[in-house]
């Protein structure tokens, strides 16, 4: 028989922790099903596991480092594969499932009631509550714990009673024959659903299951900056669990509506200023509105459309950070669609005097026909 530190590849002075880790390894890489039909590697699977189970045992361990074999005496080598494995079956599959156990069964106690559902609503919200923040209620129909029985399921005056199939354990177990000996499955009792107990008299109201379905109404405080498509989770306010089960969680899908002036660009708030051709010429000032209070925005002459003025920490709170985004405006430029004459002659000077030539005004062949039959 080859030394049980070179089948896991550690040396003598190797800590538990490390022959832990070296038998995952070699396990992952033995294993009959990451080598179908190799004999030869199926034993060398067996023979790391025995191995493990000697090594993982601090007084096991020492017998075999002084005496080797003989002082482990049968140790590992009883009847079959359940016994070459002993108590390192569920570290091998901890190998394989990531650190959760044995999914065919082995260690834990009654799995209990089921948590409850996980919830989802959409909360919509103002503009200006996304910006700043705000205290919003928002109502979901849910499972809430039945109070004439307190959660229990069974009627006044009555308990749940432990559960006969299961002896309150809330699994049931399945032994079956495979390649390794025999495997023990186990699995949440039909009967009671895994909770242990059954409600032999189950209260009026709730019909035994513990929890009745309402409305209910959350305060749910958003934070500065959301946006729509931000998600809230709040912890704990989803359904409650059947029989006392732990409540689930409920996730607030947020969704704001739009401004009749602003827009939001990233953390930025954008709005256009409409100004005429004269003001955009000869220069302004206008007062702005903004969600924190009037500003005045002096417009100097000569001023393109598209121009923008910032205004610096007046946008939206950074969510994830500090600080505000930034107000930017943007000019737009007004052309007037009707004139009176006197506007018309004072536009056509003006266009004269620049030397810019405009359509003289004088009615086309079409609109003239068009004069005769009016």
């Amino acid at each position: 028989m080859a030394d049980y530190y070179e089948l896991l590849g550690v040396g003598r002075s190797a800590s538990a922790d490390d022959i832990k880790r070296a038998y995952r390894k070699r396990a992952r890489e033995l294993h009959p099903d990451a080598n179908p039909g190799d004999a030869a590697a199926e034993e060398r699977f067996k023979a790391v596991a025995k191995a493990y189970e000697v090594l993982s045992d601090p007084d096991t361990r020492a017998r075999y480092d002084r005496y080797g074999e003989a002082g482990i005496g049968g140790a590992g080598g009883g009847g079959g594969a359940g016994d070459v494995f002993g108590g390192g079956l569920n570290d091998l599959f901890d190998a394989f499932f990531g650190g959760q156990g044995n999914p065919f069964g082995g260690r834990g106690g009654p799995s209990g009631p089921p948590r409850g559902q996980d919830l989802e609503v959409v909360a919509d919200v103002a503009f200006e509550q996304a910006v700043f923040g705000a205290t919003v209620p928002i109502t979901v129909r849910t499972a809430v714990r039945c109070d004439d029985c307190g959660g229990s399921g069974a009627a006044e005056g009555t308990q749940p009673v432990t559960c006969a199939d299961c002896n309150g354990r809330g699994q049931v177990q399945r032994v079956r024959q495979s390649l390794l000996g025999q495997m023990v499955t186990t699995s949440a009792c039909p009967r009671c659903g895994g909770s242990g107990q059954v409600i032999a008299t189950p209260c009026a109201t709730c019909g035994g299951d513990g929890r009745v379905v309402t409305d209910k109404t959350y305060q749910v405080d958003l934070p500065a900056g959301v946006d729509t498509g931000s998600t809230l989770r709040l912890t704990g306010r989803g359904a409650v669990g059947p029989r006392g089960g732990g409540a689930g969680d409920l996730y607030v899908h947020v969704r704001v509506a739009p401004h009749d002036r602003y827009r939001r660009e990233a953390d930025d708030l954008v709005t256009e200023l409409p100004v005429s051709i004269a003001q955009a010429a000869l220069g302004t000032r206008f007062t702005l509105a903004t969600l924190d209070g009037d500003e005045e925005i002096a417009v100097p002459a000569g001023t393109q459309p598209g121009r923008e003025f910032v205004l610096r920490q007046r946008g939206v709170p950074r969510l994830q950070g500090r600080g505000r985004g930034d107000l930017r405006v943007r000019i737009a430029v007004e052309v007037p669609t009707k004139l009176s004459g006197e506007e018309t002659e004072l536009l056509r000077r003006l266009a004269e005097l620049r030397g810019e030539h405009v359509d003289a005004g004088e009615p086309g062949f079409f609109s003239r026909i068009k004069s005769a039959f009016s």
